[in-house]
Protein backbone atom coordinates (compact mmCIF):
# COMPACT_ATOMS: atom_id res chain seq x y z
CA UNK A 1 0.00 0.00 0.00
CA UNK A 2 1.33 3.43 -0.91
CA UNK A 3 0.08 5.51 1.99
CA UNK A 4 -0.10 8.94 0.42
CA UNK A 5 -1.65 7.69 -2.80
CA UNK A 6 -4.08 5.23 -1.19
CA UNK A 7 -5.17 7.20 1.89
CA UNK A 8 -4.63 10.96 1.63
CA UNK A 9 -7.72 12.85 0.42
CA UNK A 10 -9.92 9.73 0.46
CA UNK A 11 -13.49 9.98 1.75
CA UNK A 12 -14.02 8.86 5.36
CA UNK A 13 -17.32 7.31 6.46
CA UNK A 14 -18.55 6.10 9.82
CA UNK A 15 -20.15 2.71 10.52
CA UNK A 16 -23.51 4.03 9.24
CA UNK A 17 -21.90 5.20 5.95
CA UNK A 18 -22.26 8.88 6.96
CA UNK A 19 -19.64 10.93 5.13
CA UNK A 20 -17.36 12.56 7.68
CA UNK A 21 -14.80 14.27 5.49
CA UNK A 22 -11.56 13.47 3.73
CA UNK A 23 -8.24 12.25 5.12
CA UNK A 24 -6.17 15.42 5.48
CA UNK A 25 -3.22 13.92 7.34
CA UNK A 26 -1.64 10.78 8.73
CA UNK A 27 -0.17 10.39 12.21
CA UNK A 28 2.77 8.01 12.45
CA UNK A 29 4.60 6.59 15.44
CA UNK A 30 8.38 6.51 15.05
CA UNK A 31 9.93 3.41 16.61
CA UNK A 32 13.69 2.87 17.01
CA UNK A 33 14.96 0.19 14.65
CA UNK A 34 11.51 -0.41 13.14
CA UNK A 35 9.54 1.18 10.32
CA UNK A 36 7.05 3.95 11.22
CA UNK A 37 3.55 2.80 12.08
CA UNK A 38 0.32 4.69 11.27
CA UNK A 39 -1.60 5.31 14.49
CA UNK A 40 -4.32 7.75 13.36
CA UNK A 41 -5.71 9.90 10.59
CA UNK A 42 -6.51 13.58 10.93
CA UNK A 43 -9.36 15.52 9.39
CA UNK A 44 -10.20 19.17 9.21
CA UNK A 45 -9.03 22.62 8.29
CA UNK A 46 -6.15 22.69 10.77
CA UNK A 47 -4.46 19.65 9.25
CA UNK A 48 -5.23 20.86 5.75
CA UNK A 49 -3.61 24.23 6.58
CA UNK A 50 -0.56 22.42 8.02
CA UNK A 51 -0.03 20.85 4.59
CA UNK A 52 0.68 24.38 3.38
CA UNK A 53 3.25 25.01 6.11
CA UNK A 54 3.73 25.60 9.82
CA UNK A 55 2.54 29.21 9.77
CA UNK A 56 -0.83 28.53 8.07
CA UNK A 57 -1.32 25.58 10.44
CA UNK A 58 -0.75 27.72 13.53
CA UNK A 59 -2.97 30.47 12.17
CA UNK A 60 -5.85 28.05 11.49
CA UNK A 61 -5.47 26.41 14.92
CA UNK A 62 -5.60 29.83 16.63
CA UNK A 63 -8.63 30.87 14.60
CA UNK A 64 -10.47 27.61 15.33
CA UNK A 65 -9.71 27.89 19.06
CA UNK A 66 -10.85 31.52 19.12
CA UNK A 67 -14.12 30.78 17.34
CA UNK A 68 -14.95 27.39 18.80
CA UNK A 69 -13.10 27.13 22.08
CA UNK A 70 -9.88 25.42 23.08
CA UNK A 71 -11.04 21.92 22.11
CA UNK A 72 -11.38 23.03 18.49
CA UNK A 73 -7.76 24.21 18.36
CA UNK A 74 -6.62 20.67 17.58
CA UNK A 75 -7.38 18.63 14.45
CA UNK A 76 -9.94 15.83 14.56
CA UNK A 77 -8.11 12.55 14.99
CA UNK A 78 -9.44 9.02 14.49
CA UNK A 79 -7.39 6.07 15.77
CA UNK A 80 -6.13 3.74 13.07
CA UNK A 81 -7.31 0.65 14.94
CA UNK A 82 -10.89 1.82 14.23
CA UNK A 83 -10.48 1.13 10.48
CA UNK A 84 -13.09 -1.34 9.23
CA UNK A 85 -12.43 -1.27 5.50
CA UNK A 86 -10.28 0.52 2.94
CA UNK A 87 -11.93 0.60 -0.46
CA UNK A 88 -13.32 3.47 -2.45
CA UNK A 89 -13.98 5.08 0.96
CA UNK A 90 -12.25 4.45 4.27
CA UNK A 91 -14.77 3.12 6.75
CA UNK A 92 -14.16 3.61 10.47
CA UNK A 93 -15.92 1.89 13.34
CA UNK A 94 -17.15 5.13 14.91
CA UNK A 95 -20.44 7.00 15.17
CA UNK A 96 -19.86 10.55 13.95
CA UNK A 97 -22.73 11.78 16.18
CA UNK A 98 -20.59 10.89 19.21
CA UNK A 99 -17.71 13.12 18.03
CA UNK A 100 -17.22 16.86 17.59
CA UNK A 101 -16.36 16.53 13.90
CA UNK A 102 -19.58 18.22 12.74
CA UNK A 103 -19.54 20.90 15.48
CA UNK A 104 -18.35 23.64 13.10
CA UNK A 105 -21.00 22.73 10.52
CA UNK A 106 -23.67 22.74 13.24
CA UNK A 107 -22.52 26.17 14.43
CA UNK A 108 -22.63 27.57 10.88
CA UNK A 109 -26.11 26.12 10.35
CA UNK A 110 -27.44 27.59 13.60
CA UNK A 111 -25.73 31.00 13.52
CA UNK A 112 -25.33 31.84 9.83
CA UNK A 113 -27.33 29.69 7.41
CA UNK A 114 -30.38 29.55 9.67
CA UNK A 115 -30.61 33.34 9.66
CA UNK A 116 -30.72 33.63 5.88
CA UNK A 117 -34.32 34.25 4.81
CA UNK A 118 -35.64 31.28 2.85
CA UNK A 119 -32.78 28.99 3.81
Amino acid sequence: MKLLRDLLDKQVVDREQVKIGKVDGLVAELRPGKPPRIVAIELGSITLARRLGARPGRWMAQLAAKLGGKRHGEPHRIDWHKVRDIGVDIEFDIDVRETSIFAWQDWLRDHVIGRIPGA
